[in-house]
């Protein structure tokens, strides 16, 4: 039985969309529609779409416009032209540039259905979803986070080195291990270590291996975390903090395809992928001559940059329920709930430690909580707790006017950096007459001059 997935269905037409809405529906499949292809990009922000259906010819936007924004935004998402007669010239080119098919109007029934089977088991939906397979530790509403997980399905299915980059305590690790878990090499080990936890003798060791009597202690025999990691992956947690010496030995290893054991004369070949990650800016620690560039390239065939949880405030929420289920689980009790005023205090708040921190705190919550309910008061506590005051919390969200206000200012200095102080040029390119655009200004309090070269 074929699976059921979410479309989005794009044409300018509404009865056509009705109709093909309808025999998309009575075959079990979720449809949104969008009227242009902005309307389109729009609706992907919320809506996790497995499948677009969009007509070719549209005012604004049209079908290859949005294709190619799609090929670029989001390259894992299937997508499928609705072409005129006249068009199929198009449609046919089109489908070079990556559309999966075309379908003439009159759209057949049977054939359009069968090409939306064709999209989802593409997307790897049909199999079973991949969405509760490779990423099912990721909890996440988030477009960012959508997206650098269609990049991460990619870039996991090569043998291409990623490094992910974010702050401390954002999950790099758990990407890791997705990425992992869509690879090839999923049936074998994933290995991972901290090249900042232990001094450099003993991570070469940990890494590469040793003879018995390399040196003091090593009574016997090690094979290291490279071998045994043997047709699977090797995640190197902060590899900013891994020591110069050791940065040379490790080049070697990725040129190479071997390791050589401390106080060994061979080298043995190795077969593993290389995943790392890092807090620190790698290239002003290359600047300050603190991490090797040509490593830096050895590594970062491909980044992925990790958002904050303060640029993902919608994944708070959802985020602090797993915790409270996981909780629940390995203690076998009623999972404990927040009340709308304790979840909102979690929302605002700014986490600096990021998901580490916001588990912690929920953990802490549930720890000092006899009820089935969450206070307000017991999230204040805990935060509190983190050396930070209840009530002096930078918040997530910024009322909806300072946050209009915020942008026309940043908008305004951009035009003005663009046309280097030019008011007249300013105004044009916002399509503002100058006399509005001057009281845009004041109202801001930003002076042209300050632009000028």
């Amino acid at each position: 039985m074929a699976r059921q997935g979410k479309i989005l269905l794009v044409d300018d037409d509404p009865s056509l969309r009705r109709l093909l809405a309808l025999r998309l529906e009575g075959a079990g499949h979720e449809v949104e529609s969008a009227e242009s292809g902005a309307a389109a990009l729009r609706a992907l922000d919320s809506y996790d779409a497995e499948c677009v259906i969009t007509d070719l010819r549209m005012d604004g936007m049209d079908g290859i416009d949005l294709l190619q924004r799609l090929s670029h935004e989001r390259p894992t998402l299937p997508v499928i032209l609705l072409t005129a007669h006249g068009t199929i010239p198009e449609a046919v080119t089109a489908t070079q540039r990556g559309a999966l098919d075309f379908l003439s109007k009159p759209v057949d029934k049977d054939v359009l259905l069968a090409r939306v089977d064709q999209a989802l088991e593409q997307a790897g939906v049909a199999g079973g979803d991949w969405r509760e397979v490779w990423r099912s530790r990721i909890v996440t509403r988030s477009p960012l986070m959508h997206r650098l997980l269609e990049e991460a399905r990619l870039v996991a299915e090569t043998e291409t080195s990623v490094l992910i980059t974010g702050e401390s305590g954002t999950g790099k690790e758990v990407l890791a291990r997705a990425l992992h878990d869509a690879s090839p090499r999923a049936g074998h080990a994933f290995v991972a270590i901290n090249c900042g936890a232990m001094p450099e003798q003993l991570l070469e060791s940990e890494l590469f291996g040793h003879e018995k009597g390399a040196f003091t202690d090593a009574k016997q025999a090690q094979q290291g975390l490279f071998r045994s990691a043997e047709g699977g992956t090797v995640f190197l947690d902060e590899i900013g903090d891994m020591p110069l010496a050791l940065q040379v030995k490790l080049l070697r290893v990725l040129q190479e395809r071997e390791v050589r054991p401390v106080g060994s004369q061979r080298s043995l070949p190795v077969n593993v992928r290389v995943i790392s990650a890092t807090h620190r800016n790698l290239s002003q620690a290359i600047d300050a001559q603190q991490f090797r560039e040509d490593l830096y390239y050895r590594l970062a065939v491909v980044t992925l940059a990790l958002p904050s949880l303060r640029e993902r405030p919608e994944d708070i929420a959802p985020l602090a329920r797993h915790f409270l289920d996981g909780i629940a689980r390995r203690s076998s009790r009623r999972a404990r709930v927040y009340s709308p005023d304790a979840m909102e205090r979690l929302c605002q708040h700014h986490w600096p430690g990021n998901i580490r921190q916001l588990s912690n705190v929920v953990e802490q919550n549930v720890a000092l909580t006899r009820g089935h309910v969450i206070s307000p008061q017991a999230v204040d506590k805990a935060l509190a707790g983190h050396g930070e005051r209840p009530g002096t919390k930078t918040p997530t969200l910024q009322p909806l006017a300072e946050a209009r206000d915020a942008f026309v200012r940043d908008y305004l200095i951009q035009l003005l950096r663009i046309s280097e102080g030019n008011v007249a040029r300013s105004a044009r390119l916002a399509k503002r007459n100058r006399t509005e655009f001057y009281k845009l200004l004041n109202r801001h309090e930003i002076d042209p001059a300050d632009y000028k070269h």
